[in-house]
């Protein structure tokens, strides 16, 4: 059954995974993203796709988004509330505050937009998926990470708290914590974390391999296949659940 699918942050990384392997599979597809540039890249590619600029965190942008997908789509099956960012790195004495309120405010608060704007159409319709990207890292504690765990913890409070606002009117409310993903954005994390912590790159990467049982990065891929199981019918009765995709993170500190 074709699904009508919204995701945020969706012009690159995962979130770009995800929009390709739902269109792939027939779903409507329509996305936003901050980064203006991967906006047109993806309507150049993909222009079945309704993409469109906005930044989670500006209310007015969203809403004008939303209407858009309203009127294009006609309402939500799957909302992925995917964007997020990484943060700065440091001492928690050493952080700047804007850099902690950006950090939040992208993952918390652009999480809240995308998922007040859903459970209202949801809750209506009495079904729907909501799918919010937290990390393995809203798991456990991170040295030097505080403003990005403590945002992908909020997100797994939001998602046990909106499952069970919405369960008994037939909407589901399920996290993906993804563990190291092959990308550009984690060769980024990579960088930012061996300056902070005074280790060099290769030492970085080694932690992360060494702090999963199946000593190995996973892909977007496999987030996707995650998504793709959660929004399909032999998902129905999994609801609040913070689904690990890691290789199973045994430490986040080496």
């Amino acid at each position: 059954m074709t699904q009508r699918v919204v995701i945020t942050g969706g012009a690159s990384g995962i979130g770009l995974t995800l929009a390709r392997r739902f269109a792939e599979r027939g779903d409507r597809v329509a996305l936003c993203d901050a980064d203006a540039a991967a906006v047109a890249q993806v309507q150049a590619d993909h222009p079945e796709m309704l993409a469109r600029q906005a930044n989670v965190t500006d209310e007015a942008q969203m809403q004008a988004f939303f209407d858009e997908v309203g009127a294009a789509l006609g309402g939500v099956d799957v909302l992925c509330a995917n964007a997020g960012t990484g943060g700065p790195a440091g001492r928690i004495e050493d952080l700047d505050y804007d850099e902690w309120q950006s950090c939040i405010a992208v993952s918390v608060h652009g999480t809240f937009l995308a998922c007040r704007w859903a459970a209202r159409l949801m809750r209506e319709q009495g079904s729907g998926l909501i799918i919010m990207t937290t990390s393995t890292s809203g798991m456990y504690g991170v040295p030097h990470r505080s403003p990005y765990v403590a945002a992908k913890w909020g997100i797994v409070g939001m998602t046990k708290t909106l499952a069970m606002e919405l369960g008994p009117v037939g909407v589901r409310v399920n996290a993906i914590a993804p563990g190291a993903v092959e990308g550009a954005r984690m060769e980024r994390v990579v960088q930012m974390e061996a300056k902070a912590s005074g280790r060099t790159e290769e030492e970085m990467r080694a932690v992360y391999v060494k702090g999963n049982s199946l000593r190995t990065w996973v892909t977007a891929d496999h987030l996707a296949d995650m998504a793709l199981f959660l929004a399909s019918p032999a998902a129905e009765k999994i609801s609040g659940q913070v689904m690990a995709v890691d290789g199973h993170t045994e430490s986040m500190v080496s």
